[in-house]
């Protein structure tokens, strides 16, 4: 016990009498170096110190360099893979010209939600492409009227069926009857609701979550269950499910319908890899911002531009990518957008969102 004190009364001594390099030196010494004593041996001067140091610190650095590189690659390879997408997708199928969509899946295409903006701008392009056609809509005047139009302009078949699709499984046995007897090639699931204004999920009321619910989710299902045995008895056909940009991330404010359309992408998704080998194309389309009706309340967007097309722009490039592209925007600026979007954090989505939420709220 005494040699104890003794021994801490020299260093004591020892650290008071020496310059502040040789305590700086001493305290290196004493926390820093390797326990070897031939190593120890060698180090007899701060530089010498410092170059051990960094010795034993180089295989750190080494592997910080390693893991660098490699995530340097990776976002590399995904940058390419991203861009040669959509060149396949948005611009090779324009340069070839249109396919011949009745020899490919059949000669009737059904589009639901079709009496305005992108189901109308999509049936009218499936009509220039010689695909007679069958609207399905809850008006009989507005369909009546587009169906005369495309008619008159595209001199194919038309046919209309009046549903209404929020009222749930009783409006499906008029549906089926009216399709009886008919080679369906396409179905294009456009029918859908979104919000009069963006709000929190308890103020919507009942009847509006129960419209999101047939409407957005139970009439694709039940179309698709309507049509698809027949495509896969004659072995071709094609199923387009209109989704929204909205399904990449949690969408607060837009809750329900953000989980409807992601419920309508992996449905899409799962069903293709399910009924491709049997020749069924399944496309989930993820449109973002299109400038329709439905985003009329949103002042951030008074115009048409590139990040928001007209219905028409829209559906004039969609419809290439049908049998191109299983999953996709249907528009190029949108896919660069969707690039940007699926790696963002969701606190960045979110914000984004709110600032649309605001927008609404000058608006009114």
């Amino acid at each position: 016990m005494h040699l104890r004190f003794a021994a801490e009364d020299e260093l004591g001594l020892c650290l008071l009498n020496c310059s502040s390099w040789n305590v700086l030196y001493f305290a290196a010494c004493a926390f820093s170096l390797p326990e070897d004593p031939i190593a120890m041996a060698a180090v007899d001067s701060f530089p010498l110190l410092l170059r051990e140091i960094g010795r034993s610190c180089s295989s750190y650095i080494e592997t910080l360099a390693l893991v660098g590189a490699f995530y340097i690659a990776k976002t590399c390879l995904i940058v390419l893979g991203n861009t040669y997408t959509l060149i396949r997708v948005h611009f090779i199928p324009r340069l070839v010209g249109k396919a011949d969509l009745v020899k490919l899946y059949g000669k009737w295409a059904i589009v639901t939600g079709c009496t305005s903006g992108v189901g109308k701008a999509y049936a009218n392009e499936l009509a220039s492409c010689g695909v007679n056609v069958i609207l399905i809509s809850r008006n009989r005047e507005k369909l009546e009227a587009v169906a005369k139009e495309l008619a008159e302009s595209h001199r194919i078949e038309t046919a209309i069926v009046v549903a209404d699709f929020s009222a749930g499984r009783e409006v499906y046995p008029s549906v089926a009857k009216a399709l009886a007897g008919k080679e369906i090639g396409i179905l294009v699931n456009n029918a859908g609701v979104f919000y009069d204004h963006l709000d929190g999920f308890t103020n919507l009321t009942e009847q509006h979550i129960w419209d999101l619910i047939n409407v957005n989710i139970a009439a694709a299902n039940m179309m698709v269950h309507l049509v698809l045995p027949g495509m896969v008895e004659r072995k071709k056909g094609a199923i387009v499910n209109v989704s929204s940009m909205s399904c990449i991330h949690p969408s607060p404010e837009m809750t329900a319908y953000s989980a409807s359309k992601a419920y309508l992408d992996h449905f899409s998704r799962a069903l293709y890899y399910e009924y491709a080998p049997k020749g069924i194309f399944v496309q989930s389309l993820i449109p973002g911002f299109i400038f329709t009706k439905m985003i009329k309340h949103v002042s951030l967007f008074t115009k048409e531009s590139l990040f928001v097309p007209s219905a028409e722009e829209y559906a004039h490039q969609a419809i290439t990518t049908l049998g191109v592209a299983k999953r996709t925007t249907g528009y190029w600026p949108h896919t660069i957008m969707l690039m940007f979007g699926r790696y963002l954090p969701e606190w960045l989505w979110f914000w984004g969102i709110k600032i649309i939420h605001l927008s609404e709220k000058r608006r009114h």
